[in-house]
């Protein structure tokens, strides 16, 4: 074998290992919903293992059907969550010093962060004085624990994968 041919294979192989290194990391990615659950198996219906926020950054190890399995800095156990919940960009939400006491609320950046902040909510408001906003705050303070989420889910006969049960 040439001399030519020698360098070739150990030049492929370090190719192959870089490129299997970088597809195998684990991306970091930022919880882009107010609250989401970390579950035991990629669905819904699973058990909630833990809780992230708005901000939060995550390390996805695996992907499966629409739900990422993470780790959070610190904590060993890795857990599933949609991907709906998640995104590549970082979001950064700490003041400076002299802005802190202006600091917005964790419900306040994740609104702005969808394009909705006091002053559309006003001028919606405006426009559609019909509407009983009065009733959407009460909805939004209505909180379902996961043991209800599950019972109800159950007696629907709604299955992991959507749809019914029949």
């Amino acid at each position: 074998m040439n001399l030519r041919k020698r360098m070739r294979f150990p030049l492929v192989l370090a190719v192959f290992l870089m490129i299997s290194g970088i597809t195998m990391a684990a991306a970091t990615k930022s919880v882009q919903i107010r609250e989401g659950a970390i579950r035991s198996a990629p669905s819904f219906m699973s058990k909630i293992i833990a809780k992230v926020a708005y901000g939060d950054l995550v390390e996805a190890v695996d992907n499966k059907n629409g739900w990422s399995r993470v780790r959070r800095a610190g904590v060993e156990q890795s857990g599933w969550i949609h991907d709906s919940a998640l995104t590549h960009k970082k979001i950064v939400l700490t003041a400076g010093p002299s802005d802190v006491s202006q600091g917005a609320t964790g419900d306040e950046i994740a609104l702005a962060g969808k394009g909705f902040n006091e002053q559309v909510e006003r001028e919606f408001k405006e426009k559609n004085p019909q509407l009983n906003f009065k009733l959407i705050d009460q909805m939004e303070k209505i909180v379902v624990s996961d043991s209800q989420m599950r019972q109800f889910l159950e007696a629907g006969r709604v299955s992991p994968q959507g749809g019914t049960q029949q």
